[in-house]
């Protein structure tokens, strides 16, 4: 068996990774993914036999094509592509493919247990996998860089402040108010959703603020930044055995 590649395309990056099994042997991210980039990959690690294509911001006809002309498999997944999990939203067309993604990278870690997936990005999605295997849907909030940038950007005098810095649980200040007041809301929602699963419930942290948000929560939590692309490569193995 050859190595698989997933590519998850962003809104303002692309994360690549190549896949020995379920062991990562290549990961980068670019700011800009061309057919260029994807060539030198596929160079490097000729071994290659399979992709999987995800993208919130394209639909990618020029890698797509490019791979398939290296005879490398490929899917670009959708709404009908075949999952490991049960996809129970109401309208499965408008789901994030990264939302998606995620929920299986979970799944394929955690099977047999709740979980609640958090990617803590540009916007904050809640997922809800039941432990028998069903994604049953989420929530989406504003990300931590969002909530400053509308407060300083809907009001009259209230600064743009940085997400690092001093975090009292009372702001002392306008700076430490506005970063705490963001800060420890999202802590609250995260301890919201928490409280309404089970208590066995896994929860899953993945996105730039991941490691932040977790040393302020008072429950175990794991880190997985690998849980999109993860979840890419567990549904092109799925397809493959199936």
């Amino acid at each position: 068996m050859g190595y698989n590649l997933t590519i998850d395309q962003g809104n303002s990056s692309a994360k690549v990774t190549v896949w020995d099994k379920v062991d990562v042997v290549y990961d980068a991210s670019f700011a800009t993914l061309g057919c260029d980039d994807v060539l030198g990959i596929l160079k490097d690690y000729p071994l290659i036999d399979r992709a999987i294509y995800s993208s919130v911001a394209n639909e990618g006809e020029e890698i797509i094509n490019l791979l398939t002309s290296h005879k490398i498999d490929t899917i670009n997944l959708s709404s009908t592509t075949s999952l490991p999990i049960t996809n129970a939203y109401k309208t499965p067309e408008t789901l994030g493919k990264d939302r998606l993604a995620a929920a299986v990278g979970a799944w394929s870690r955690f099977k047999g247990s709740d979980i609640l997936v958090i990617d803590l990005g540009t916007a904050i999605t809640y997922d809800i996998v039941t432990e028998q295997g069903c994604y049953i849907g989420g929530n989406i909030a504003p990300g931590v860089t969002m909530r400053l940038e509308a407060l300083h950007h809907y009001t009259r005098r209230l600064p743009l402040v940085d997400p690092h810095g001093d975090l009292p649980m009372w702001g002392t200040d306008t700076e430490t108010a506005i970063r705490s007041g963001v800060v420890n809301g999202i802590i609250g929602e995260i301890t919201h959703y928490k409280n309404k699963l089970s208590g066995s419930c896994k929860v899953v942290l993945t996105g730039g603020a991941a490691a932040a948000i977790k040393q302020l929560l008072d429950f175990p939590v794991e880190i997985d930044q690998h849980l999109v692309t993860r979840g890419l490569n567990s549904i092109l193995i799925y397809n493959e055995n199936n």
